[in-house]
């Protein structure tokens, strides 16, 4: 592959920050390198999933002949159009945030926030420049990673084409990820929309912008906008947003939503789009009542597709669908022995953290299992997630319809944050701890938190349930006060007294009396 082919990769705007970007995720100047005779792994896309497989397959100081290769940005979706990006803007939105509730804490403000979202948006790139560099081409080089930019396929069972290079190699791993799913509302690709993959590319603000989806990145990005100054409506195909997620939680959120000015159209279908003078306008029926409305920009968040076009998975018999991504087993191997899969391409799982827990199956699998050391389970993982509203919705293990549908009795303990103390102080009481335990048993089966900071808590519940500590244990550990993790101690807590005995129940009142 020519020189010539990279310098076609831009990321707009054209500055300093997407340039030094482009700089280390698929420099313009890089030369493949001549192919060894024969590779022990070659992983195809440089996402989180292709990334962790390629550093610690090349890491693990046995000498192994490791491939990668990426056919557009290395770091994928989470570096360049998703998790990073995105947190960034949700920052800065954050700080609008606070300070529309400013009031309520006793500081007076201006009525009117100047939001300067070029700045914002520059902001986002800059950090994200400064991030790139932990996957760029030449670190993984240094790793003793081989890296090839340029599209690659399979043409035989034990060989793969990137340009006019032919690796060859023993086993493959598929983490080529998944994109945003294109929309089939008539006239929608003549009016225009942005995804995930083109929104970060904004420089000016849209005045008036409709968000199609009210799942975790269509909701994040309706609030972050919201506050950065949009007029937002947001259209839902479901009765509430965030429907996949706990009702009361969901709840919590859509109220925040409509406290902050977001215009929620749900149970909606679309009709179509019409390009005019004035805008896009978007025809709709909800509730079987027909309405319309016009915008300066679309933004679609309604789920994604795999990227599995291209591969010529058929030529090493790998079955894939187009909507589920490639097949694999409990082991992430795919109807191709020699064949595995990670990432968004094969799971229902489309997390950064998901796709790193399952790099490190296909590593151990991959090069271990040969040796008789145990073959590793995608099942076996225990993955927390967290929807980056403001408040955070975060949960781990089953919801309880699921344990239900699993025959599994359960109960349900429930800790509003209006009876923590810290949760009172910082004015975030609308939300809560909630745990599921199995019925007579302290084993905790799930859990979901709704707080501002949700995501950095819910890893102390993930943490017991991976290693069996049950809710008794956890009342015993002491949390500092006032925090607003002193909810799950709350919950620990709640549990241990529904041990105590009508007879352990008399004898402590009087004990209480005595004293």
């Amino acid at each position: 592959m020519s020189n010539s082919e990279f310098q076609k990769v831009i990321i707009r705007p054209v500055d300093e920050y997407n340039q030094r970007l482009i700089s280390y995720v698929h420099p313009p100047d890089w030369i493949n390198p001549r192919p060894v005779d024969c590779y022990d792994l070659v992983v195809i896309g440089a996402g989180t999933a292709g990334l962790v497989v390629a550093a610690g397959a090349a890491g693990l100081g046995l000498g192994l002949k490791v491939a990668l290769i990426e056919k557009h940005l290395m770091g994928g979706d989470c570096l360049n159009v998703g998790c990073v990006p995105s947190k960034c803007v949700i920052r800065s939105a954050r700080v609008v945030g606070e300070m529309w509730n400013a009031r309520n804490f006793g500081v007076n403000i201006p009525q009117h926030i100047d939001v300067d979202f070029p700045a914002v948006m520059e902001r986002m790139r800059k950090l994200r420049a400064g991030i790139s560099h932990h996957d760029s081409a030449e670190r993984f080089q240094k790793l003793g990673v081989d890296v090839f930019l340029g599209k690659a396929s399979f043409a035989s069972n034990d060989t793969v084409i990137v340009g006019d290079k032919t690796l060859h190699f023993k086993k493959a791993v598929i983490a080529t990820g998944a994109r945003a799913a294109r929309l089939s509302v008539p006239g929608i690709e003549e009016a225009g929309y942005l995804t995930n993959e083109t929104v970060f590319s904004l420089t000016q603000r849209p005045q008036r912008l409709a968000v199609i989806g009210g799942g975790p990145i269509g909701c994040e990005l309706a609030q972050a906008f919201r506050r950065l100054g949009c007029e937002v409506v947001l259209f839902h195909r479901g009765s509430h947003i965030l429907n996949k997620e706990d009702v009361d939680a969901a709840e919590i959120v859509q109220n925040v939503f409509l406290q902050e000015g977001i215009r929620l159209v749900l149970n909606c279908q679309m009709q179509r789009v019409e390009k005019t003078s004035d805008g896009k306008k978007l025809y709709f029926s909800c509730n079987g009542r027909e309405d319309s409305v016009t915008v300066d920009e679309i933004l679609a968040g309604a789920g994604r597709v795999p990227n599995v076009e291209g591969l010529a998975l058929e030529t090493v018999g790998v079955e894939y669908d187009q909507q589920r991504g490639v097949m694999v087993n409990d082991y992430l191997q795919t109807t191709n022995p020699r064949i595995y899969a990670a990432g968004d391409i094969c799971m229902n799982w489309k997390f950064t953290h998901a796709a790193d827990a399952a790099a490190r199956i296909v590593i151990k699998n991959t090069l271990f299992s040969p040796f008789g050391l145990g073959r590793y389970k995608l099942s076996n993982l225990v993955m927390p997630w967290v929807t980056y509203t403001d408040p955070e919705i975060a949960h781990v293990g089953m919801y309880e319809q699921q344990a239900q549908e699993k025959g599994i009795d359960v109960n349900m303990i429930k800790i509003p944050f209006s009876s923590v103390d810290r949760a009172i102080a910082d004015g975030e009481e609308d939300g809560f701890v909630k745990i599921l335990h199995k019925k007579e048993s302290d084993q905790i089966i799930g859990a979901t938190i709704v707080a501002r900071h949700a995501g950095e808590m819910i890893s102390e519940v993930t943490t017991a349930i991976v290693h069996k500590i049950g809710l008794s244990k956890m009342s015993s550990v002491i949390h500092p006060y006032p925090t607003q993790a002193e909810g799950i101690k709350k919950a620990a807590d709640a549990y241990r007294r529904t041990l105590l005995t009508p007879k352990t129940k008399r004898f402590l009142g009087l004990l209480t009396k005595l004293s």
